[in-house]
């Protein structure tokens, strides 16, 4: 294949210069042709004249090789190729021998420069292809050679052997500069084909990571289905049995729904990072503030282990996001927790001036030297090759380093096996800034209406369910009935226009659109949910709309973030499903 390739490419050189080497060498045929039959008067000239000029039109209008021929015909192209420039050459091999006996010492002179000149310039455009450079070169000179030999005399012998060294100096050089011709090509093609196949694995790899991404958006997506459905079904039947004995039940069921949620959870959230659809909004954050849940979170885990776990008030302040900084510190935190076994787990923020360190220090299994390049990848574990639940999947600290990429908070480690770790977040440090009263406001708002008190009391009163899954709107109505909301469910955008049309005239619009992203038949959930939000409209807005999803897909998830329509991903808790409710219906 190669030898096909370098083959066209050498053919391709020769024919680069064809017409334009035919043209000139009919016009030189007929200049030396005319000079030497003016001195010499012999008739024999001019037939050979008219031979030399006929090879050169056949050589012209002969069909010849365009670059749209195929490689597998580079063969039979070098073969005419070298045919016809060596009938030219026999051709012209014949004039020595009606030159040479004039023993016209001028002409014969002549002669020799326009062999010599040939043979030079066939050096340099037939080079290319070794064949039709010795088809033009050897006839015209031993020709020649000949000639001058035959004559006998020490003039012409000298003749004979000065043209006899030329020819192989010409030729020794023309064979050099096609060896490095075909070296070179080889060189190119193989390069070539290494990097083609450098592409094909690098494009194989893209795919599988693409495979990858989709077969976990759709095994994220179709396990989200159920598992919101038995959500929904959990929380409804918690709420029913809240004074009765077998609540005990339900809550254990919750419980194990909620850690396959979070496991769910955790590979959205590397889709979303993946997705470009998580944008920071960096303000002061106190760390004070920021560690009080954290150590909610995982004291009674901590205790469970028999592990002392340390957070430290600092009273720092730095520059963040406090959702994506708290996320970052948990999945440490977690990680920390998983694999530590004695001892304990502290968590510090040091004053850097510029700069504020938070270090979580454990005193677990460590990590090798050589696993640390390895444990921001995603699924990696270290000492898990039974895949215990209780440990993760192994993507937290693969969030972690999407975070940290996506904050701009460079995330250190340090690790001795059998010491532990510690893993060090710097962020930017600010001043403390001065308390408002709105500040004062936003933090007493973190407790919704759903804590404390009466939750029906602040939940919109009418709601309209669009789902094709008849499970899910099962269990969403069940759910909803059970907190005193009036829950109508339907299986398509039609019946959905034809539900609110008929709230509109029995004068009961319903205060919320709940839609499902992903509808049957292809069609699109959020489409439809701004179609049926605007045609809902009461007043001078539109029905308030939540759209409720599973996707996992990059862009789908982006597209969402642009629509600016409040989502949640199943399966959603109870209590985030209430409250995302309760504010669109507080904000109206």
């Amino acid at each position: 294949m190669l030898g096909q390739r370098v083959l066209r490419e050498s053919i391709a050189s020769v024919y680069s210069t064809y017409i334009v080497s035919t043209l000139t060498h009919m016009a030189f045929v007929l200049v030396f042709g005319a000079i030497i039959y003016s001195q010499l008067k012999d008739p024999s000239l001019l037939f050979w004249l008219a031979a030399l000029l006929i090879a050169d039109i056949y050589v012209l209008f002969t069909p010849r090789w365009t670059p749209e021929r195929p490689a597998r015909e580079s063969a039979y192209w070098a073969r005419k190729i070298s045919r016809m420039v060596t009938l030219v050459s026999m051709v012209t091999a014949v004039v020595p021998w009606l030159i040479v006996p004039h023993e016209n010492l001028p002409m014969t002179s002549l002669l020799m420069a326009v062999i010599v000149g040939s043979c030079a310039r066939a050096a340099q455009s037939l080079w290319p292809l070794k064949p039709a450079l010795f088809g033009y070169t050897m006839p015209m000179s031993l020709g020649m050679i000949t000639a001058l030999a035959w004559q006998g005399d020490g003039l012409h012998l000298f003749l004979a052997a000065a043209g006899a060294a030329y020819l192989l100096l010409t030729l020794h050089a023309g064979v050099g500069q096609h060896k490095l011709l075909t070296e070179s090509l080889l060189l190119r093609f193989e390069n070539e084909a290494l990097a083609a196949r450098l592409g094909e694995q690098i494009a194989a790899t893209e795919r599988a990571s693409e495979e990858k991404t989709r077969f976990l958006g759709a095994a994220s997506h179709d396990l989200r289905q159920p598992l919101h459905a038995i959500a929904l079904f959990g929380a409804a039947l918690e709420n029913e049995l809240r004074d009765r004995p077998e609540r005990r039940n339900a809550e254990r069921l919750m419980r194990a729904v909620n850690a396959l949620g979070a496991s769910l959870d955790t590979m959205l959230d590397v889709s979303r990072l993946d997705a470009g659809v998580v944008t920071p909004v960096p303000q002061p954050v106190q760390l004070d503030a920021l560690f009080l849940p954290l150590n909610h979170t995982f004291a009674a885990r901590a205790e469970h282990k028999q592990l002392q776990l340390r957070v430290l008030a600092s009273g720092l302040w730095v520059h963040s996001d406090p959702q994506l900084l708290h996320r970052m510190l948990s999945n440490l935190m977690d990680n920390a927790l998983k694999y530590t076994a004695r001892g304990g787990v502290t968590v510090t923020a040091r004053d850097r001036g510029e700069t504020v360190w938070i270090e979580v220090r454990d005193s677990g299994i460590g990590i090798a030297p050589e696993q640390s390049s390895r444990i921001f990848e995603e699924f990696y574990q270290i000492n898990n090759p039974g895949r215990d639940r209780s440990r993760g999947l192994g993507i937290g600290l693969s969030i972690v380093q999407r975070l940290s990429r996506l904050l701009g908070h460079p995330v250190q480690m340090h690790s001795r096996p059998g010491r532990g770790t510690f893993f060090r977040v710097v962020v930017p440090a600010v001043k403390a800034p001065a308390r408002s009263a709105a500040a004062s406001a936003s933090v007493a708002g973190a407790a919704s209406a759903l804590r404390g008190g009466n939750p029906e009391s602040a939940l919109p009163g009418r709601v309209l369910l669009l789902d094709d899954e008849l499970e899910i709107r099962e269990a969403m109505v069940g759910l909803l009935r059970s907190h005193a909301v009036d829950a109508h469910a339907v299986d398509s955008e039609e019946a959905a226009a034809e539900a609110l049309k008929q709230a509109a005239a029995e004068g009961r619009p319903f205060d919320l659109l709940l839609c499902d992203y992903r509808l049957a038949d292809g069609a699109d959930g959020l489409d439809a949910g701004l179609r049926l939000s605007q045609a809902a409209n009461q007043g001078t807005t539109a029905t308030p709309l939540l759209l409720i999803t599973g996707e996992t897909s990059p862009d789908r998830l982006q597209r969402v973030r642009e629509s600016r329509v409040p989502v949640l991903f199943k399966p959603v808790a109870a209590e985030s499903l209430l409250r995302a409710m309760a504010e669109l219906a507080a904000a109206r």
